[in-house]
């Protein structure tokens, strides 16, 4: 049905990386490889580990008979830096690829973990949270996904904030032990150190909150509640199909809040169920990087979309 050219598909997360490398004749995974942060956004060893991944991957294969490979990746434009580029440059020269390494945003790769289309919506709360239209294969428009700091509503960042807030202020709530258990502190002003000065500890209580909402823990149903409120409210915010340049396609539901069996995916299906959508949850990224790699290799890459990702 297909070739027995290969593939080498990867994401670079902002916890981890991970590659994949597959036959084309049959669809299967030939090797797997993981590594530390891949995004050069935010760490300075994002093109070693992306190396590391690929190169696990790779292992007892040849480099020479992969015939196309595609990078999901956060903030694209940060590799036309000359200092990133040579270093993503030095890793897949040494790894012996023949064929060029293919940036795509995470987003689009998160989008084609869930669907073949090449337009639609994409929703993802994982640690952050973006919300985005996919036209054509590229990114047309996001909401949200400005870190932390200034945004993503809902993520798991925003939900471990949420937890300590409510920690602080009711330190004798069931929730607030889980906080201070998870965090290794017994006393609120050991918690606000502790968070102050290591806030991704943050993004770690979120399945925790989701553990006790799911338990009926009153507070931890309302951060939950208001997570899933405010992660619909990002996928709106792209428009409606029938709005000029919005989304019109399959909506993909992405991230771990997301695709695992959480309550925040359960109220936010509900709500989208409610508006007559079927959401797709996304299945591994760096598969649908390597199906994005495949592409123009194969005469029906619809068929082989199903063959990795269904």
């Amino acid at each position: 049905m297909w070739t027995m050219e290969l593939v080498l598909g990867v994401d670079a997360g902002g916890t981890g990386s991970r590659a994949v490398l597959v036959r084309l004749l049959d669809a299967v995974v030939l090797g797997r490889g993981s590594g530390g942060p891949g995004n050069p956004v935010v760490s300075p060893g994002a093109a070693h580990e992306v190396g590391r991944a690929a190169r696990e991957a790779l292992a007892g294969h040849d480099p020479r008979a992969v015939a196309g490979a595609v990078l999901g990746v956060a903030g694209t434009s940060v590799l036309a830096e000359p200092a990133v580029s040579a270093a993503f440059a030095a890793e897949w020269a040494a790894l012996g690829l023949v064929v060029p390494v293919l940036p795509v945003g995470d987003v689009v790769t998160a989008f084609a973990a869930g669907s073949a289309a090449d337009s639609g919506a994409v929703l993802i709360a994982g640690t952050g949270a973006i919300a985005a239209h996919v036209a054509r294969g590229r990114i047309a428009r996001t909401v949200d996904g400005w870190g932390w700091l200034l945004g993503d509503e809902g993520s798991g960042f925003w939900i471990g904030r949420r937890a300590v807030r409510a920690a602080v202020r009711d330190p004798a709530s069931p929730l607030a032990a889980t906080v201070f258990a998870h965090s290794g502190v017994s006393t609120v002003d050991d918690l606000v150190r502790r968070v102050t000065r290591t806030p991704a500890v943050l993004a770690g209580l979120a399945p925790l909150v989701c553990t006790l909402a799911r338990d009926g823990e009153p507070t931890a149903v309302r951060i939950v509640g208001d997570a899933a409120d405010r992660l619909v409210a990002t996928l709106d915010g792209l428009g409606a199909p029938e709005a000029s340049g919005a989304p019109d396609g399959p909506v993909v539901l992405a991230g771990s809040l997301l695709t695992r069996d959480t309550p925040v995916r359960d109220a936010v299906c509900t709500v989208l169920g409610g508006r007559g959508v079927r959401p797709r949850i996304a299945g591994d990224p760096a598969l649908a990087a390597a199906w994005l790699a495949a592409q123009s290799l194969v005469a029906d890459p619809v068929a082989l979309h199903g063959a990795l990702l269904s």
